[in-house]
C-alpha cells in the first residue's frame, strides 16, 4: 500500500504532508503503508493507492485516482481522519 503527498513542486508542502501522514499512521497504529511525496507533474494514477493534496491543486490532481483533498496541511485531526478513511477504503484495518 502506498500513499503519496503531492504538491505543485514536490518540495515544501508535500514533504510536510508526507511527514504528517506518517505521524498519523503511527498514531493510528496502522502499518504496511509506504508514504512518499512528489510533484504534481511527475505523478501518475499508478504511483500510489491514495494521493493527498491541498485544496489549491485538488482540481488539477483529479486524474490521479483516489485523491484525498486536505483543507489544511497542518491540521492533524483532519489528516488523521482522512488517513484512516483512505486506509479503510483500501482494505487496511485501522485499530480502534
Amino acid at each position: 500500500m502506498k500513499f503519496f503527498a503531492v504538491c505543485s513542486t514536490g518540495l515544501g508542502s508535500s514533504f510536510m504532508t508526507h511527514m504528517n501522514i506518517e505521524k498519523a499512521l503511527k498514531e493510528l497504529g496502522v502499518t504496511g503503508v509506504e508514504v512518499d511525496h512528489a510533484d504534481l507533474g511527475s505523478t501518475g494514477p499508478a504511483d500510489a493507492d491514495a494521493v493527498f493534496v491541498g485544496r489549491d491543486i485538488a482540481e488539477a490532481a483529479q486524474h490521479l485516482g483516489d485523491v484525498v483533498v486536505l483543507d489544511s496541511l497542518i491540521d492533524m485531526n483532519e489528516i488523521r481522519t482522512k488517513v484512516a478513511d483512505a486506509a479503510t477504503r483500501h482494505g487496511i484495518e485501522v485499530p480502534s
